[in-house]
């Protein structure tokens, strides 16, 4: 049995998470000016480098705009928003993805797998289709929802990276988190041994460099998470 090292969050971490959660929580409404940093370190006895790293993070992530002469922001971060973004809204929400945010992401995965088939299936060589195999039989022998998650991500990955396409895989890769999510959801759903069926047939178009095939088993399947018989999301 593993044990995880137990570390405190910082300073900067707190204020960053109280902020964040007044935002999210709407107690701290879009276009509210924020007091002075001096004044902000006061209210929450903390340094003024704290307050300044802190609202320099927040953002980066979409959540303040800081205006010259003027001062801080609360900002739209549904325009300003990142990836980052994203986490923050997820920890908000006890680690789950809101519906909105699932059916996003799986319409973004269609348009991304689609276009990793249409470059590499016609040149993925066999040493390539090859560790694709091992990948997909990886989930159907894991021993755990965690392994299966992985197995699986990683079949994703080593597909967008056959693509040689050099952004498909960085793009993929900074979906992690909330893919990892989402996965764990569909599994507490359908179990392994869906999604090894879903990934091994996939694997199938592309062993036998069916494009066509295989786009339109990504426009199914994830649709099929989407609106139909495989839905993930959470009881409003």
């Amino acid at each position: 049995m593993e044990f995880q090292k137990i570390s405190s969050p910082s300073l900067r971490e707190l204020f960053v998470d109280q902020l964040e959660h007044m935002i999210l929580s709407g107690k701290l409404k879009i276009g509210e000016k924020l007091p002075p940093e001096r004044q902000l370190a006061e209210m929450m006895q903390v340094s003024r480098a704290v307050v300044n790293s802190g609202l320099s993070e927040l953002e980066k992530k979409g959540f303040l705009i800081v205006k010259p002469r003027s001062g801080t922001y609360v900002a739209d971060y549904r325009r300003k928003g990142t990836l980052d973004t994203l986490m923050s809204i997820m920890k908000y929400n006890g680690g789950r993805i809101r519906n909105e945010e699932i059916r996003s992401i799986f319409e973004v995965r269609i348009a991304l797998d689609t276009l990793a088939a249409q470059l590499c299936i016609d040149r993925i060589s066999d040493e390539e289709v090859e560790v694709l195999r091992e990948k997909v039989e990886l989930i159907r022998d894991a021993q755990s929802g965690k392994d299966a998650i992985q197995a699986a991500f990683e079949f994703q990955h080593e597909f967008a990276l056959a693509s040689k396409n050099t952004l498909l895989p960085l793009i993929f890769q900074s979906f992690r988190a909330p893919i990892f999510t989402m996965w764990e959801r569909y599994l507490d759903l359908y179990g392994i041994q869906s999604l090894y069926e879903s990934n091994y047939t996939m694997w199938t178009y592309i062993s036998n460099r069916d494009t066509k095939g295989a786009i339109e088993w990504i426009n199914y399947s994830i649709g099929e998470c989407i609106s139909g018989s495989r839905e993930i999301y959470y009881d409003v």
